[in-house]
């Protein structure tokens, strides 16, 4: 497929045009390093917003949830718009206008599609799994086939969408640099803790190396 997606009328940015990019690479970039994500869909003509994890392979993106969810059995092959935002640092400027924030956001459009066939969604289900934690899915008891039965999963191309980032240090009007106010970047960072294993974890058993070494982006 294209190394750049379309510029489409629901895709392009109004504004701050700079800030937009196309690129398979940097929309990638920020789906990998950030697994949270939002789908907004609608439901008998009401607007509704789901938190879940995404994970993509390739030019497609997936998501999963209950079977039993409302919001999922009427995203099957419907519209959908799908998000995920990275915030890197708060921007203070020497006006309340130009105080912003530095992020990594994606917003993708597309057709929600369920992944009907059990060995397909078994084998998205262990990329999920693997690509947080690689090797863990073989590590872990087999799937039931009620688990797989009680697990939807949804996908689509990665066809029509864009990122926007904003990097950098506030865009003061010009004669505003000359006021004695502090004006710079506070960043912001996700960090990962020292793992708390489970007080039912065996004696025997001993800390992971994808636990040890997790890390997101």
């Amino acid at each position: 497929m294209d190394d750049t997606l379309n510029v489409t009328e629901k895709s392009r940015l109004r504004r701050i045009h700079q800030r937009g990019h196309f690129d398979r690479k940097t929309i990638n970039a920020i789906l990998d390093a950030q697994p949270m994500c939002s789908v907004g869909y609608i439901i008998d003509g009401h607007p509704y917003v789901t938190p879940t994890f995404q994970w993509r392979e390739g030019n497609r993106i997936y998501w999963h949830g209950s079977s039993a969810s409302r919001a999922l059995r009427q995203s099957k092959d419907a519209e959908v718009c799908l998000t995920v935002s990275i915030l890197d640092g708060f921007v203070l400027a020497r006006s309340g206008m130009h105080h912003s924030a530095n992020t990594r956001s994606v917003m993708l459009f597309g057709k929600a599609q369920k992944v009907e066939d059990p060995a397909a969604k078994l084998e998205h289900l262990r990329h999920f799994v693997n690509g947080l934690f690689p090797g863990r899915y073989d590590t872990l008891r087999p799937d039931h086939a009620q688990d797989l039965k009680a697990t939807m999963v949804l996908g689509m191309d990665i066809t029509e969408g864009s990122a926007k980032v904003r990097t950098g240090h506030p865009g003061d009007e010009e004669e505003d640099y000359a006021l004695p106010i502090w004006a710079g970047v506070i960043p912001v960072t996700t960090q990962i803790g020292t793992p708390i294993p489970d007080p039912r974890n065996l004696a025997s058993v001993n800390l992971p190396d994808h636990v040890r070494n997790f890390r997101l982006e």
